[in-house]
């Protein structure tokens, strides 16, 4: 059960603190819903005016946010870590994605280490379902249910880290990653042979940290960020190249002269010149 009842001083007070933990421990992520009303007051053990308080005062920080007919919902905290003028930046400075890369090596290597250590046995039934689900996904091809688990399994290993600041600054990262700001997952997982490399890396990941060995998920998660650095270098190199060859046909079709005839007449102008024939007079002569 996500929610306790609370056993003694029953105030908005106390179940502010409860739902501020638990937003915190990032078990109540952004966009859940709460409960209903009725439902919640009774599973936190409060009076519906003291239930009424709390949410008031967990709105009023930011916290929570009602939509009419809907209902109650986590805000979306995570979101204010990187603002919108700096999206929209890195969104118009594709070199960004290095630094993005670069940033998540050092820290996903650190977090994964981590969560060999810290794991649980709930920690780690999480893991194992999700990495059934990716290798389900794999199996039938279904590229864009794949690329979302990848999100998914790296906000479950940050979770294992049981580190607060390293939870909701990778919650960001990935927030940013699964909008497309840096690159599109669904492209990544359409080029050639990276299903099936990123899946055993995803694996050695997740059997390091379900075994415990830090050192190998720290390189396993070091690895896995390498080799998504080296294939946004060739869509790079491989966009620019479009991007040439796109600028040659324009030029081509711009042309008066089909490139055929440029063609033949370089080939003319390289050829000698014929000798001039001789008649036969001429020949006796000689």
């Amino acid at each position: 059960m996500t929610f306790n009842k609370i056993s003694h001083s029953r105030t908005a007070d106390a179940v502010v603190e409860q739902i501020e933990r638990l937003i915190l421990q990032g078990i109540l992520r952004p966009g859940a819903r709460l409960p209903a009303e009725r439902e919640l007051a009774k599973k936190v053990d409060v009076s519906r005016p003291i239930l009424r308080d709390a949410l008031k005062i967990l709105d009023e920080r930011g916290l929570l946010t009602s939509r009419h007919g809907e209902g109650t919902f986590v805000a979306d905290v995570i979101g204010t870590v990187f603002s919108e003028p700096v999206v929209n930046l890195i969104r118009r400075h594709p070199p960004a994605i290095a630094d993005y890369l670069e940033y998540r090596k050092e820290v996903e290597s650190m977090t994964a280490g981590f969560a060999a250590q810290r794991a649980t046995e709930a920690d780690k039934l999480i893991l194992t379902r999700l990495f059934c689900a990716m290798e389900a996904a794999h199996e039938h091809e279904n590229f864009s249910e794949e690329a979302a688990l990848d999100v998914e399994f790296h906000h479950a290993i940050g979770e294992c880290a049981h580190n607060i600041v390293l939870l909701h600054t990778l919650r960001a990262c990935y927030q940013l990653l699964a909008d497309g700001v840096f690159y599109s997952r669904e492209y990544l997982y359409g080029y050639p042979g990276a299903r099936d490399r990123l899946l055993e890396q995803h694996r050695s990941i997740f059997e390091a940290v379900v075994g415990g060995d830090a050192g190998a998920a720290r390189k396993a998660a070091s690895d896995h960020i390498a080799y998504v650095e080296s294939i946004m270098r060739e869509v790079q190199r491989a966009g620019q190249w479009h991007e040439v060859s796109e600028m040659r046909l324009q030029q081509f079709s711009e042309d008066d002269r089909p490139i055929v005839a440029q063609r033949k007449a370089a080939k003319a102008a390289r050829r000698p010149a014929p000798r001039p024939k001789r008649d036969k007079q001429e020949k006796v002569a000689l």
